[in-house]
């Protein structure tokens, strides 16, 4: 009996991948695997159900708690952007896709499925993990040259349910950290998002016209309080998603250049994700002295691709993480955020372990004697004013 185990997210992708897997490569078993990272619980049961009726056997597998210790907690002391957005949906995949290899080699699988096409990014985040197996990796939706549409129509034909239709085509992926929403007119760049697209965050012309402000405790690097109420990581950001969100903060309408090279339109929301983000990079400029701000710039940069890519894996991506690690043993620290129609600022913020002194920098600091600076001054652009004699001569 040939077996083979699909990450199953219970949208229209991966529930046609079914009945194709029997139908076009000759599977005899179906073995779905649904990882939850955060999506809505009418989502998972969903999706749960679903498969329990189409797949012959089915695992659902809550990963929430090791996603945002193992995943989400590395990307704020990273401070991952990756081309200036929150990355959340790449930040899910490796794990996903580590289940499922896990569910293969238990059921003794002879090979490994997905649902993503040839033209994103997904499949290379589900294959980078996949691959480190010697089973072999299915990918119909790319085999096939599968349409949104063919799709749609084959799912008619085999009566499995799905939630998308022609005409709202939406392609949702939600997790703890992020919400992307892709296709159908939100292809076209110029198309003007719907508000029915947004559900973490409120139209920020429709957000309170009185500002709130936030106060974000961290140790070592990790968010571990909201306005003083020390809470698990799970607890924080869903608490932060429904304060920030109903400011309207947390939304992105990019044009993202994917692994392959190609541009796409994104949509996303991320509430407490720039809420987290902002804060903790504030705090970094508090800890963290110029010299150290400057180079761990370009170490986050990295991070943020390397995670961009699903390339967890890679020996750089550890190398990155014990270099980021070591400066976040000095993010100890409160800040303080004001939110307010769809802005996110930050207001104030204290560290013990702060490389600040207010009296070295006050007017009226007496502990510094102004006078000694001099001899700093008169070296200072010493080799331009050189340069500036040379070419006047």
């Amino acid at each position: 009996m040939k077996k083979v185990v699909l990450a199953y997210s219970g949208g229209l992708d991966t529930s046609v991948c079914i009945p194709i897997l029997k139908e076009n490569y000759g599977f005899d078993k179906v073995i779905t695997v649904t990882v939850d990272v955060g999506q809505p619980a009418g989502e998972i049961e969903t999706a749960s159900k679903k498969a329990k009726l189409i797949a012959d056997k089915h695992y659902t597998m809550d990963a929430k708690d090791e996603f945002v210790r193992d995943y989400i907690f590395p990307a704020i002391k990273a401070n991952a952007m990756y081309e200036g957005y929150v990355i959340g949906t790449s930040l899910a995949r490796p794990l996903i896709a580590k289940k499922c290899v896990d569910v293969a080699l238990k059921e003794k699988a002879d090979a490994l499925a997905h649902g993503c096409t040839g033209r994103g990014n997904d499949q290379l985040r589900f294959e980078a993990v996949f691959r480190t197996t010697d089973l072999p990796v299915i990918a119909p939706m790319r085999d096939m040259n599968l349409s949104r549409s063919w799709e749609i129509e084959y799912a008619k034909k085999h009566k499995i349910p799905v939630p998308v239709t022609k005409a709202k085509p939406w392609s949702v992926d939600e997790n703890i950290w992020s919400r992307s929403i892709e296709g159908g007119k939100l292809e076209d760049p110029a198309f003007v998002p719907p508000e029915e697209i947004y559900q973490w965050t409120r139209d920020p012309l429709k957000a309170p016209d009185k500002p709130e402000i936030a106060s974000i405790g961290f140790e070592a690097g990790v968010p571990v309080s909201l306005n003083g109420k020390k809470m698990k990581g799970v607890d924080l950001i869903m608490a932060l998603h429904k304060l920030a969100g109903k400011h309207g903060v947390g939304r992105t309408d990019m044009m993202e250049d994917r692994v392959l090279g190609l541009k796409a339109r994104e949509n996303y929301e991320h509430p407490a994700a720039t809420v987290l983000l902002t804060a903790h990079k504030d705090l970094e400029k508090l800890c963290l002295s110029r010299a150290e701000l400057k180079f761990k710039a370009g170490v986050d940069e990295a991070w943020a691709e390397l995670g961009y890519m699903g390339l967890v894996d890679e020996p750089l991506y550890a190398d990155l993480n014990a270099f980021i690690d070591k400066t976040q043993e000095r993010i100890n620290g409160t800040v303080k955020v004001k939110l307010f129609k769809g802005c996110c600022m930050v207001v104030g913020r204290e560290s013990p372990t702060a490389l600040y002194s207010e009296e070295l920098v006050s007017f009226d600091g007496k502990t510094m004697d102004q006078k000694d600076a001099e001899g700093f001054a008169k070296f200072h652009g010493f080799q331009a004013r050189l340069y500036k004699k040379l070419i006047n001569q």
